[in-house]
C-alpha cells in the first residue's frame, strides 16, 4: 500500500479516536489503534512507530494538510480534541477548493456519455450540491467546446465497450449523399475526435482499408457475436501521424507544404502548430514567418488555410497553391456584384 495511503488511514483512525470523548487516548492509545486498522485494511501485519503518531498529530495541527486541527495534551499524557465537535471530515471548503472542484466537475461532465463515468453521475451531483450550498453559482473559469444538440452521442458508449469487449458490429449507416441507409458488417478499432465531432475507425467486413465513419451519420448499432473480431495490431498514432484532421489519404497525397504567414499570425501558428512536423524555415524582417510541414493534402488542411484567410500564403507544393488559389476565387465571386 501506498504510504500516502497509509498515512490518510491513520489520520483518520487519530480523528475518530479523538472525536470519542468517553476514553482517554495516550500515544501508545493511538499507536496501537492506527497499527489495528492497518492491519485491517493491508490484510497483515503493520506495526505503525510512536515516531510516526507524533509526526501524525504535528501534521494534522498544522495547516500543511489544512486540518489546524485544536489538538490538546491534558494531564501531560491525554490527547483530545479542545472543540468537542471538531472533526477533519467537517473541514469547510475554501474559495480554491470550490473553484477546483466546480471546473474539475465541469471537465467530468463532458464525458458523460461514457458508461466508464457512468458510476461518477451521482458523485457528481453530490458533489455539485455541496459545492453550491457553500458558494453562490458563478460562470465556469474553463470552458471547453461543447455541443449538446450533436448527433450520435448517443453511440458513444456502445462504441466504446464494443471496442473494448472486441465486438463485430452491424452499422445502419447513412451518409450525407446516400437516400437510405446501409448495414455495413465493421470491425471498431478506435473512437477520434476532431473538430468537436467524433468519428469510428476500423475496417469493413472483407475489405483493407481503414474505414472513418461519422457518428452523427449513424442510424442505428447491432452486434453479430458469429463473426469474429478482426484485430490486425491497428495503432492509432502511427495511422494519423501523417494527417491533419480525420481523412488519411495514401502517400500519392503526402507532400511537403511550405507556407507563409503574416506577422499578425505568426505567434499563434508557433507557439500552436498546426502539425506535429511543422518547423520554422525563416523569420522574415516584416515579421511574417515561413513554416514548413509534412502532411496529406486532405479536405481538412484545405479548411485550415483557408481559414486563415489573407493571413497565410501557400508557397509550395505548386498543386495546393492553385488548389486554395482556385477556391478563394470562388468565394471571392460569392462576393462579387450582381
Amino acid at each position: 500500500m501506498a504510504q500516502n495511503k497509509n498515512a490518510l488511514i491513520r489520520y483518520k483512525t487519530i480523528d475518530k479516536c479523538l472525536q470519542n470523548n468517553y476514553r482517554q487516548w495516550t500515544l501508545n492509545d493511538l499507536v496501537e489503534a492506527c497499527s489495528d486498522a492497518l492491519n485491517e485494511y493491508e490484510g497483515r501485519d503493520v506495526n505503525v512507530s510512536t515516531r510516526s503518531i507524533q509526526l501524525d498529530l504535528q501534521l494534522m495541527r498544522s495547516d500543511k494538510l489544512g486540518y489546524n486541527a485544536p489538538i490538546v495534551v491534558y494531564d501531560k499524557k491525554y490527547y483530545r480534541y479542545e472543540d468537542e465537535d471538531y472533526s477533519i471530515t467537517n473541514i469547510p471548503l475554501t474559495e480554491n477548493d470550490m473553484n477546483v472542484l466546480l471546473e474539475s466537475v465541469e471537465m467530468l461532465k463532458q464525458f458523460k456519455d461514457f458508461s466508464l463515468f457512468s458510476e461518477l453521475g451521482g458523485i457528481l451531483n453530490r458533489l455539485e450540491d455541496k459545492i453550491y450550498t457553500e458558494k453562490t453559482h458563478q460562470p465556469a473559469i474553463i470552458h471547453l467546446d461543447k455541443n449538446e444538440q450533436l448527433k450520435g452521442l448517443e453511440h458513444l458508449d456502445v462504441l466504446y465497450q464494443a471496442i473494448l469487449k472486441q465486438l463485430c458490429l452491424l452499422i445502419n449507416y447513412q451518409s450525407f449523399n446516400a437516400r437510405f441507409p446501409i448495414v455495413i458488417v465493421f470491425h471498431p478499432f478506435i473512437l477520434k475526435q476532431f473538430n468537436n465531432r467524433w468519428f469510428l475507425v476500423g475496417k469493413e467486413q472483407g475489405k483493407p482499408q481503414i474505414f472513418t465513419l461519422a457518428l452523427d451519420r449513424i442510424v442505428a448499432i447491432d452486434y453479430d457475436l458469429s463473426i469474429p473480431y478482426l484485430n490486425d495490431g491497428f495503432n492509432g498514432d502511427e495511422h494519423y501521424k501523417n494527417t491533419y484532421g480525420v481523412t488519411v489519404l495514401n502517400d500519392d497525397f503526402l507532400q511537403d507544404v511550405v507556407l507563409k504567414l503574416d506577422k499578425q499570425n505568426a505567434p499563434y501558428v508557433i507557439t500552436k502548430p498546426f502539425h506535429a512536423s511543422q518547423k520554422t524555415v525563416e523569420e522574415l524582417e516584416d515579421g511574417s514567418v515561413i513554416i514548413q510541414l509534412r502532411v496529406h493534402l486532405n479536405m481538412e488542411f484545405d479548411r485550415l488555410i483557408l481559414g486563415f484567410g489573407e493571413s497565410i500564403e501557400v508557397i509550395k507544393p505548386r498543386i495546393l497553391r492553385n488548389r486554395i488559389r482556385k477556391k478563394i476565387t470562388k468565394a471571392l465571386e460569392n462576393y462579387s456584384e450582381k
